[in-house]
């Protein structure tokens, strides 16, 4: 008999089998996967081209552009110190860049119109000694799209993103990101600089079974888009942080942002889009939160699913051929739809306000007819009675008002409206009036109510 936390054989074997298909097909020297379920670590596995132990859990591997996702967490860390805001044009705090119009979300979310690589040799094989300044990074010529326009994805930008940390915290970025992020989630095998045991990273020819070792440079003012190291155990419980939070690096309420979708999907995208420092995918009904990462001789993935309570990673020491971005995505879906999470014992709530419990039950918005639910934080959903149609949760603000976390009204007012005696009139959200009767005519429907009524059929 499993336990809680154990996955099933059956389960264990079709994970097994998937990464032993992209190791042998990608002709991968190796290859390690993770799955985490509600934070806890519930099965690794790898596949090696080397007779006898293969790569754990603590092996490091060069992680690519998910390093992109730790400096975006510094950086919405400054703005939840109220260092700048993520309005703020870049000028205001890290001057003189050439680049200065673009605001910190849009750098963020990679809609900043600045180009996608560097000037010059290819900056992930050469040397940070040709990039000694941002003006190396960016150029003469720094924009490729109007600024605001597109989404086109820029490693330049996660550059001004990691100076703009220093520059306002007043340490490196690396110093940064070991007091901020790496000791305080437990990450003690991630850094900027390889520590044993971890993978050499290989170009695999691709018209033969040969190999080449690939050169593995420090990256410089490029570190923050792409340097780090890491194994898979760390990049889970670094997963599990993006899901749920923790207070002393960043709030459930700062990550939620993070995976809420900022930038238009590009056409033939399908249901990709991007947030802020993360890649936001959606399969089917369920929606993934993550991000890729590629370094000559290394790929890597990593994907949260808020929902199911899963974090799947898969790492591989290979230039191309193993996807493992999608790899790591399906890992994630073969425990989710295998092994669903089970849900939590219903249980009342512990305490609750009496003026909102009043509240609870069927508004009208027009003709149609929605239902507000009291939940366990505290907050509120409003939502269909059934099927489909815009829902939103709603976190209470502490003056009988609420504020939209996701959905159509993301951001947007809900409160009660009282009568003088202190009865409910109606509920307003945005301007728009939820009644407790259809075209309530003591309420304040906007327009009026025809003082003749409803009616039938004209005889």
């Amino acid at each position: 008999m499993t336990t809680p936390s154990e996955l099933l054989p059956s389960t264990r074997r079709a994970l097994l089998h998937r990464i032993a298909v992209a190791q042998s097909e990608g002709r991968a020297p190796s290859l390690v996967a993770a799955v985490a379920r509600d934070g806890e670590l519930v099965w690794t596995g790898a596949r090696t081209s080397v007779d006898g132990h293969g790569p754990d859990e603590n092996v490091q591997y060069r992680i690519g552009s998910i390093t992109k996702t730790f400096t975006a967490v510094l950086v919405l860390r400054l703005r939840d110190e109220g260092l700048l805001d993520l309005g703020d044009p870049l000028e205001k705090h890290l001057p003189g860049t050439g680049a200065g119009e673009v605001t910190v979300a849009e750098l963020l979310a990679h809609t900043g119109g600045l180009a996608a690589e560097t000037p010059g040799e290819w900056w992930e094989r050469s040397p940070a000694t040709l990039r000694p300044t941002l003006a190396d990074v960016l150029g003469e010529q720094p924009f490729r799209h109007p600024v605001g326009r597109r989404h086109h994805y820029s490693n330049p930008g996660y550059t001004l993103l990691g100076s703009l940390v220093e520059k306002v915290r007043g340490v490196s970025w690396e110093e940064a990101l070991r007091r901020e992020i790496l000791e305080p989630l437990g990450l003690s095998r991630t850094g900027v600089r390889a520590e044993a045991p971890h993978a050499g990273g290989w170009a695999v020819h691709p018209y033969a079974d040969v190999m080449l070792p690939e050169p593995s440079e420090d990256l410089g003012l490029m570190a923050p888009a792409g340097q780090l190291w890491s194994t898979t155990r760390d990049l889970t419980v670094f997963g599990a942080f993006l899901a749920v939070g923790d207070e002393r690096v960043l709030s459930a309420e700062s990550v939620r942002e993070m995976r809420t979708p900022a930038a238009p999907a590009l056409p033939g995208a399908g249901q990709a889009s991007y947030g802020l420092g993360l890649q936001v995918l959606g399969l089917g009904e369920r929606t993934l939160a993550g991000h890729g990462g590629s370094l000559p001789g290394f790929v890597a993935g990593l994907w949260l699913s808020e929902e199911d309570g899963l974090v799947a990673v898969a790492l591989a020491n290979c230039t191309s051929g193993v996807p493992a971005a999608a790899v790591a995505a399906e890992l994630l879906e073969i425990v989710a739809e295998a092994e669903p999470r089970m849900p939590e014992p219903w249980r009342p709530l512990p305490a609750f306000d009496a003026a909102v419990l009043e509240l609870a039950g069927p508004w009208y918005w027009g003709t149609q007819v929605v239902a507000l639910r009291l939940t366990a934080d505290g907050g509120v959903d409003l939502g269909p009675m059934a099927g489909g149609g815009r829902r939103s949760r709603f976190r209470a603000n502490g003056d009988g008002t609420w504020t939209g976390l996701d959905g159509y009204y993301a951001g947007e007012l809900l409160q009660a409206v009282r009568r003088p005696d202190g009865s409910v009139s109606h509920l307003d959200l945005g301007s728009f009036v939820f009644t407790r009767t259809v075209y309530d005519a003591e309420s304040a429907v906007p327009g009026g109510v025809h003082p003749e009524g409803w009616r039938g059929l004209p005889q």
